[in-house]
């Protein structure tokens, strides 16, 4: 497929999956539910650490998150006492546990109350091209607390050449904007052109099947690659195409 036709296959995708259509039968649709800023980041922080494996349940399992919190994420993230973490018990989702919930709660109070917020330690620098030392300084402050060494498996890390799929996804609903209704768009720390793709199994074999990746592992190094390619096509808004991407393999099966 030549370069032009490739890039008109894509955009045709975007329009077809950055749609509000979509949203109820994503996570996404977490935060979607509020209104004031610091619930909607809270809600799609935690619903993308969650974000792995069966949708229908990770949805579920969001859902479940945000009725421990008395569906008030930031009040409750500010104002919970110890008595009500130890109402959080059990399983959460797959290997993510109410410990690593009870964590991440302490590690956000922490966040606000002495860094400005979620936005203010994901800020890039503008000399950055991508999200990767920005990942690296919040997982620093993230993890500054005292916590089991088993909870920093769920904050991906780019310096090990993780792909930081569920960061990624969190970061592109955050700071992507246009006026499909789908991205939440909430955040300007960030320049659209810095994002990263969300990528995963099905975003991955797509981007293949097309050529924009050669690397067969799903990781940085295959996310750089991916990006570099997609930045032909939109230096200011690459990621947009993890629409098409994933709704080519999610829904499509474009691979087969």
């Amino acid at each position: 497929m030549f370069i032009s036709d490739l890039k008109s296959f894509l955009e045709e995708k975007v329009e077809q999956y950055n749609h509000i259509k979509f949203i109820d039968t994503d996570p996404i649709q977490i935060p979607h539910r509020f209104s004031q800023k610091e619930d909607i980041e809270i809600a799609g922080f935690l619903t993308a650490t969650i974000a792995w494996g069966n949708r229908k349940s990770i949805i579920k399992n969001a859902n479940r998150i945000i009725e421990f919190m008395d569906n008030s994420p930031y009040d409750f993230v500010l104002n919970h006492t110890n008595k009500d973490l130890l109402k959080i018990n059990g399983n959460i989702h797959r290997t993510f546990n109410s410990v690593d919930l009870q964590f991440f709660i302490k590690s956000l109070k922490n966040i606000y109350i002495n860094y400005g917020g979620l936005e203010n330690v994901f800020a890039a620098r503008q000399q950055e091209k991508n999200t990767f030392y920005l990942i690296e300084r919040f997982r620093n402050i993230f993890f500054e607390l005292q916590h089991f060494n088993r909870t920093q498996k769920h904050i991906s890390n780019p310096v090990k050449n993780s792909s930081a799929k569920r960061i990624n996804m969190f970061l592109r609903w955050m700071v992507r904007k246009d006026n499909k209704g789908v991205d939440l768009g909430i955040w300007n720390s960030i320049s659209p052109s810095q994002l990263v793709c969300p990528l995963d199994v099905h975003s991955g074999n797509v981007a293949r099947k097309l050529d924009l990746i050669q690397r067969k592992q799903n990781d940085w190094k295959a996310v750089s690659e991916l990006m570099d390619n997609l930045s032909l096509f939109d230096s200011e808004d690459p990621v947009k195409y993890d629409f098409a991407l994933f709704g080519l393999g999610a829904f499509e099966d474009f691979t087969q």
